[in-house]
């Protein structure tokens, strides 16, 4: 296990998912993950919230739930740090945007790209700020892997080659992820919409 370190030595040493283990036993080394991860999450939930007060809240409370959680993270193929914690952060955001709907707060359009996932071309004949809490609820329930798949392509906006350089496999493995993805979101969506 890694001994208490400065942040310069954290930065320059260890990978996230090291620095994440020593911070339940050393709470200051979480600080050089926030540092790492706070831009581009600040710039992940303005791009579902549109609002900056509300994202820096969101990110704030990803962070409190990564912290809060670090025991439970175990590094798998296709888990690394980042994509679990852009899952968190992701959720996060997902959860306060439905809840901003529910309360009939004006919300901002989703990126175009979830829009094009959902399969049924008829939908757009209603107003898309009607569907947008529903397509956040079959984000929210689809199998990790997928969801991490979709989260990954679509809002993270990384290409499939950069998937395959992170998770260690193929371009091809990566394809086939995304397009099992897009039929499960069209399923979940489909049983919730029959539901609805």
């Amino acid at each position: 296990m890694m001994s208490y370190l400065s942040l310069e030595q954290a930065e320059e040493q260890y990978p996230d998912e090291e620095l994440l283990a020593a911070s339940v036993a050393h709470p200051s080394l979480f600080a050089e993950l926030v540092r790492r991860y706070e831009a581009a999450f600040l710039r992940k939930a303005l791009s579902i919230v549109r609002e900056r007060e509300e994202a820096e809240d969101i990110v704030q409370e990803a962070f409190t739930k990564i912290y809060l959680n670090a025991k439970k993270f175990a590094p798998q193929e296709g888990a690394s740090f980042s994509s679990w914690g852009y899952r968190i952060l992701i959720n996060t955001a997902l959860t306060h945007y439905m809840k901003r709907k529910r309360r009939g707060e004006h919300t901002a359009a989703l990126d175009e790209e979830i829009w094009n996932l959902i399969p049924d071309k008829n939908l757009r004949q209603f107003e898309r700020a009607e569907f947008q809490d529903l397509v956040a609820s079959v984000l929210v329930r689809m199998p990790p892997l997928f969801a991490k798949a979709l989260s990954s392509f679509f809002l993270e906006g990384k290409s499939q080659e950069e998937i395959a350089r992170a998770e260690g496999v193929s371009v091809g493995a990566v394809k086939t992820r995304v397009h099992r993805a897009k039929r499960e979101f069209a399923k979940i969506y489909k049983s919730i919409n029959t539901n609805v």
